[in-house]
């Protein structure tokens, strides 16, 4: 790695670094609910290890805990985790070009601080190459990626000592708010986050968390169906 692609590394690092103090409570939170839900450490390690995707993490275990049929833990985990696949395309013309191991890298550490820092940083800076685009986005995976791991057996190994008051909860809302906020910048993402927030609410009802699966549909088909709008808009 040149002296440049080791600066652009590290910028990556920094610039996901304040991140670190939501993805501690957040990793620990799992390794806490994970056991409480009756898994050992090795298999809430497996989890971690294998999917790496907090959402769906605990998304999976809540509903085990409501013993909720197998096929419906799959259905709801992976509507959550379809926004991986939106990632993937989106940062597709931006590291692309990279080995397939790489690529495949890229895919399997996927977490949404790195994906939103790095596609804000490809849209402010252009001029980008693409060795510094690719040295950027593992920057920011090395501040979060390994911590995941870390925090998730910390909380699994010692979560039970931890007392109620210091709650960690407050850890998972202000993690996405962080990283959804900046991105807000049209407006069919603003839709789509006001039709999420809103079935989310009105469809809270559903058992089995099913309001996950309706509420991501809706908020999907509103922003798309949006940015159709102002398309023929510009169009006529």
């Amino acid at each position: 790695m040149t002296s440049e692609m080791g600066r652009i590394f590290r910028r990556g690092f920094l610039d996901c670094a304040p991140f670190i103090v939501i993805v501690i409570p957040y990793a620990t939170l799992f390794g806490v609910v994970a056991r409480d839900a009756g898994l050992e450490v090795y298999e809430v390690m497996a989890m971690s290890v294998l999917v790496i995707a907090g959402a769906s993490q605990f998304t999976a275990v809540a509903l085990m805990q409501d013993h909720a049929p197998v096929l419906i833990i799959l259905m709801a985990s992976l509507a959550v985790n379809l926004r991986m696949a939106m990632y993937s395309a989106a940062l597709a013309p931006h590291l692309g070009h990279l080995r397939f191991w790489l690529r495949g890298l890229v895919a399997y550490m996927m977490v949404d601080q790195s994906f939103a820092l790095s596609v804000r940083k490809y849209e402010t800076e252009p001029e980008m190459t693409r060795q510094a685009k690719a040295a950027y986005y593992f920057g920011t995976l090395v501040a979060v990626a390994p911590l995941w791991y870390i925090c998730t057996f910390a909380g699994a190994v010692i979560g039970q000592a931890i007392p109620p008051v210091f709650s960690l909860e407050f850890a998972v809302p202000v993690c996405f708010i962080a990283m959804t906020a900046p991105m807000l910048r049209s407006l069919p993402h603003v839709v789509a986050a006001f039709v999420s927030v809103v079935a989310a609410i009105v469809l809270g009802w559903m058992p089995y968390n099913l309001w996950l699966i309706a509420a991501g549909m809706l908020a999907m088909m509103a922003g798309a169906q949006t940015e159709f709008y102002l398309k023929r808009k510009v169009a006529r």
